[in-house]
């Protein structure tokens, strides 16, 4: 009998800094590493620029804020990756909706073939009047997605209250 393993090139991790973003990163690693040295680790944080619409005194001090605090949280992930033995890893901010980009975008301009995205964190009410980034990847992105919800023992992630407790401690 013989077992074809699909094997990932590229792939794509949208984190935010979100306790499920975490969990995808750290997931996306270990498929990278099973993957061989040869494969790629892109990390990508969208700024929402709908989130600015509204702001009636916008101005470019906020947006670098923003950006810096990204930039940041990136950095922090390209080192985390890097002391666990990753060589190929990259990270880009980009600017826009986050479900397009994320979805099709960022996915054509690198070539990639896995997208491993956090579960999202939305109550239902949210999830219907905004809709989920996660559920709008996996619906129509053209490259496999994983949606990650338990972390690398896979134990279920932490509920919204014991991230909560986990906080106070």
């Amino acid at each position: 009998m013989i077992f074809m393993l699909q094997k990932y090139q590229n792939i794509l991790v949208p984190v935010d800094g979100s306790y499920e973003a975490e969990l995808a990163f750290k997931k996306a690693i270990a498929v990278a590493q099973r993957n061989g040295s040869d494969t790629t680790l892109h990390l990508v944080h969208i700024v929402d620029t709908r989130a600015f619409q509204n702001i009636s005194s916008f101005d470019t001090e906020m947006v670098e804020q923003v950006t810096e605090t990204a930039r940041q949280t990136m950095e922090g992930y390209v080192k985390e990756a890097k002391e666990i033995g990753m060589t190929n890893i990259t990270y880009s901010i980009e600017y826009g909706a986050p479900k397009v980009l994320i979805a099709k975008e960022i996915p054509e301009q690198q070539k990639t073939d896995l997208i491993v995205i956090g579960a999202t964190g939305l109550n239902a009410v949210e999830r219907l009047l905004i809709g989920s980034v996660t559920e709008y990847v996996t619906r129509t992105a053209t490259c496999d997605v994983l949606v990650v919800r338990t972390d690398l023992d896979n134990k279920l992630a932490l509920t919204k209250e014991q991230k909560k407790a986990a906080k106070k401690d």
